[in-house]
């Protein structure tokens, strides 16, 4: 397996270009559909039965589901088609420099879609590939997921409760120059907090029958989730205000648009932010922390918080994660590569595989390592993608052979 990932070293990373050319912005439906099409005629030629998922009902363009069925444990990798680089950016194309690859989703996650390919074609002409029951799961709206959940991620949660093992190639984790296991994924939901005031004359402004405004209240609820929520594993961003005399979201939530003068008191404000935890327990107790916040009113001011629906649940690390990672250490050890140690949750974002982590053992990252991800100039360290897909192509045989 070692000898055939080298030796289509030329043809994977040409393949890796062609990918990456095309492109694949979430909303670019038709170009998620031609990578789900070129993904169909490298995993087809393997033996795998392909499944197109609609997903026209969540307004995106779907997921590629690929099955191979055979013995021993059953195997569920995961990766994505989109990107988040629509057509509309500058940045389009693919380029190698050296031993990097440039271009969108060279790294996220077209970068471990070639992992994936190099591995299982590794697998299939060293005869192992032919007993593995391996299910590929390429959702194509992994960067920005349609709601509702239940239509977006159904087929996903489906497989993860059939699977024995759940792999994702979301970017390989490196850090001071070694390789990571990732074990676990923090949640990622998104939350708006609306303050209403009594707008007046400024000059009314703290008196007994104005109150304070909508923007000191704004303020001061902001200002104790920053003193009062903080624990380990937990983040709570706030990404967008718009306030004043009127005020109001606008594009689903992504622009704010307000109006006001110095002399009137602010009668709406408006934030919204993001809120990442290790567990549901975790969200949970937030949650109340931040109604409890929320309902301390200044006088002349009500404030309401919601919770968006469609949040990505936690992947909490377990001993079945850390088992992976250790089976994936006995690889490195026989591959002569340095062990892998384990990331610390709060260095990934969320990802695909947290729908299935609380029904099966789950193991993140290993796809090919870059830098810049979500940026223009986003890149891919070639090699990284080869020593990946060895390790992958070793650790699927493993577990193929075990009952």
């Amino acid at each position: 397996m070692v000898q055939v990932v080298d030796s289509e070293h030329d043809r994977t990373v040409a393949m890796l270009g062609r990918w990456v050319e095309q492109n694949s912005g979430t909303m670019n439906l038709d170009g998620v559909r031609a990578v789900g099409a070129m993904l169909r005629q490298e995993l087809e030629p393997l033996g795998f039965k392909i499944r197109w998922a609609d997903e026209s009902g969540a307004s995106r363009a779907g997921h590629l589901i690929a099955y191979h069925k055979g013995k021993g444990k059953k195997l569920l990798l995961i990766g994505h088609l989109d990107t988040v680089f629509e057509k509309s950016s500058s940045f389009q194309h693919w380029e190698v420099k050296g031993d990097t690859g440039v271009g969108p989703g060279s790294s996220d996650d077209k970068g471990g879609m070639a992992v994936i390919v190099a591995a299982l074609r590794a697998m299939q002409q060293a005869g192992t590939l032919k007993d593995a029951d391996i299910t590929v799961v390429l959702s194509g709206d992994e960067e920005d997921a349609g709601n509702p959940i239940s239509i977006s991620r159904g087929d996903l949660i489906r497989e993860g409760k059939r699977a024995d093992i759940a792999i994702d190639f979301e970017p390989l984790a490196v850090r001071d120059g070694h390789d990571m296991g990732s074990t676990a994924r923090r949640s990622s939901g998104s939350w708006t907090l609306t303050v209403s005031g009594r707008s007046g004359h400024s000059s009314g402004i703290f008196s007994p029958g104005v109150g304070y405004g909508a923007i000191y209240e704004l303020s001061r609820i902001l200002d104790e989730f920053r003193r009062e929520l903080p624990e380990a594993n937990l983040t709570y961003n706030v990404g967008l205000v718009t306030c004043g005399a009127t005020a109001e979201l606008q594009d689903g939530g992504l622009k704010g648009v307000s109006t006001g003068k110095t002399n009137i008191i602010a009668g709406t404000a408006i934030a919204r932010g993001d809120l990442r935890a290790l567990s549901q327990d975790q969200i949970d107790r937030t949650k109340a922390k931040m109604q409890a916040i929320v309902g301390r009113n200044l006088p002349g001011t009500t404030a309401i918080v919601d919770f968006d629906p469609g949040d990505y649940p936690p992947m909490a690390p377990t001993e079945g994660n850390r088992a992976i990672l250790a089976k994936l250490n006995g690889v490195n050890r026989d591959l002569g590569l340095e062990a892998m140690g384990e990331l610390p949750p709060s260095d990934r974002g969320a990802g695909d595989i947290s729908f299935v982590a609380a029904d099966v053992d789950s193991l993140a990252g290993m796809g090919a390592s870059g830098s810049g991800s979500h940026a223009p100039g986003e890149t891919v360290d070639i090699p990284s993608i080869f020593k990946q897909a060895k390790r992958t192509a070793i650790l699927l045989t493993r577990y193929s052979r075990e009952r």
